[in-house]
């Protein structure tokens, strides 16, 4: 079956190449539904650069449905399929996409800091097959913690939910707990691999009176931001997601990196690779801006005054 799947994917392949057709592979952590929403932003900007999908544009989409151990397998597929550039979400799959392959050009949409993941030499010169956008994790986790810190100035105790095996979490920790330590905030570090998991920390983090809770970058945990947002109501836990889907869904605060620049960037630079760009002359972009969304409904459960500040910033406010 093996052999006859690989097969398959030559001739599809060939067939594409053939008829004349960029082939662009997407590896996604999540669901086939999740992901085309998420990419409708990257489809958009490729239209507007002229590629019709059938006609000049072949796309291979996979998707790990969040069981992140199909990724390699998955990855390994685009590379097989002659994907000329694969691009992926996240240090889980962007890590998978470059155990794959060292040649096939590799463009992430996100990403935690490159180069002390081992995927660039530097931003300016990446060096490798690998460039995109960068979220710099640590920096952006210390972001969402100021503005808590703004909203809830006391704040000494605040949880950090991670999913143990995404790479992204045991790099970032460190500096996160010493830039929590210079505000006088404790880290109380929720590892949670599955839904229990969940339950069972928002549970010590209710023992061990954490005033608030961070919610770490990670696509699963983005899927499940209503769960989470309701461990956090339920235990009175102010919450701050890395995603606005996190405070439509009940949390307090949404805030991350703009979705929609970061789709249509990576679009920017799959064009720019088709056109003949090398990936290890790309320099990789970091963060140029930050969305809020805040949830009223949820800060009124919660007995919480937001600050003007933070209302007049937030480009979204759920009633």
């Amino acid at each position: 079956m093996r052999a006859l799947a690989a097969a398959l994917l030559a001739c599809a392949a060939a067939f594409a190449q053939a008829q004349g057709l960029r082939h662009v592979g997407v590896l996604s952590p999540d669901a086939p539904g999740e992901t085309r929403a998420h990419y409708a932003p990257f489809l958009e900007r490729l239209r507007e650069l002229g590629y019709a999908e059938g006609r000049t544009l072949q796309l291979e989409w996979r998707f790990a449905e969040g069981d992140y151990a199909r990724l390699p397998l998955l990855a390994g597929e685009l590379v097989r399929a002659k994907a000329e550039v694969i691009v992926t979400y996240g240090t889980p799959a962007t890590a998978a996409a470059k155990r794959a392959t060292a040649t096939v050009p590799i463009v992430a949409v996100s990403i935690a800091d490159p180069v002390a993941s081992g995927f660039a030499r530097s931003l300016e010169r990446p060096g490798g097959n690998v460039t995109g956008l960068a979220t710099m994790g640590s920096a952006v986790q210390e972001k969402r913690l100021e503005l808590l810190l703004e909203v809830l100035p006391g704040a000494r105790r605040v949880g950090l939910v991670a999913m143990p095996d995404n790479a992204f979490f045991t790099r970032v920790l460190p500096a996160f707990e010493a830039a929590a330590r210079k505000r006088g905030c404790e880290v109380l570090l929720v590892n949670a691999s599955s839904l229990r998991d969940l339950r069972e920390g928002f549970g010590m983090l209710a023992t061990r009176h954490a005033d608030a809770v961070l919610i770490g970058d990670d696509a699963r945990l983005i899927a499940n931001s209503a769960a989470l947002a309701g461990h956090a109501l339920y235990y009175k836990l102010p919450s701050v997601f890395p995603s606005l889907r996190g405070a439509e869904e009940g949390g307090l605060l949404g805030y991350p990196n703009d979705p929609r620049h970061r789709y249509r960037s990576a679009a920017d630079y799959v064009d720019r690779i088709l056109r003949g760009a090398k990936p290890a002359e790309m320099p990789i972009e970091l963060p140029v801006k930050m969305e809020l969304a805040v949830n009223k409904k949820t800060a009124a459960a919660l007995g919480i005054r937001l600050p003007a500040a933070v209302l007049a910033r937030a480009s979204r406010v759920i009633e």
